[in-house]
């Protein structure tokens, strides 16, 4: 062969390369932005910090497909990056809401105009929030990821877990749940 012809093989072979790994990560997305979004919606309650760190998973993705090699395991790998970047924003999120009402107590300032409805779906919101906090991990975890409709083979690979034990996981934590929100709403 020719260099001429050397090079346009090199080049040619070289845009194919990159089409394929844009293909499979284009599919990736398109299969798994929906379940990675309602990951981390679970864990930070809130859909645009939810799409924030949906963006940042497919970030990551994007920089570490090569490393991804078997298919299977790219969903787990996806959800648990979900998880931990979420889980980094709730610690993150907490410490500065900590900074905020000290700083509001400091200064006096408190908003006593919240509609009375708006108050309430917050005081159940973080009612269930603090129930949720109390359960212990992998029980959370599990109940959280059941919650978004994963199977048990989904969970066991994303928190590697043995299949058969993610089912008792979910009965505990739901009991758990259970238990922790009814001391918190006061009913026993």
């Amino acid at each position: 062969m020719s260099e001429g012809v050397k090079t346009l093989v090199d080049v040619m072979s070289e845009q194919t390369t990159t089409l394929k790994d844009e293909i499979v990560f284009d599919e990736a997305f398109t299969l798994h932005n929906r379940t990675v979004f309602r990951a981390a919606c679970a864990v930070v309650q809130d859909a645009g910090i939810a799409e924030d760190i949906t963006q940042e998973v497919f970030i990551k993705l994007y920089d570490n497909m090569e490393r991804i090699s078997d298919e299977e395991m790219l969903k787990p790998w996806l959800i648990r990056v979900a998880m931990n970047l979420a889980k980094n924003t709730v610690r993150g999120n907490s410490r500065a809401n900590v900074r905020e009402e000290k700083y509001v107590k400091e200064r006096g300032e408190f908003d006593s105009f919240t509609a009375e409805k708006e108050y309430e779906q917050r005081e159940l919101a973080s009612e269930v929030h603090t129930a949720l906090d109390k359960v212990k991990e992998p029980l959370r975890s599990c109940l959280l990821l059941k919650q978004q409709g994963l199977s048990y083979k989904e969970i066991a690979d994303t928190l590697s877990l043995t299949e058969t034990s993610i089912g008792t996981y979910v009965a505990r934590g739901k009991k758990e749940f259970i238990r922790f929100y009814g001391k918190i709403g006061g009913e026993v």
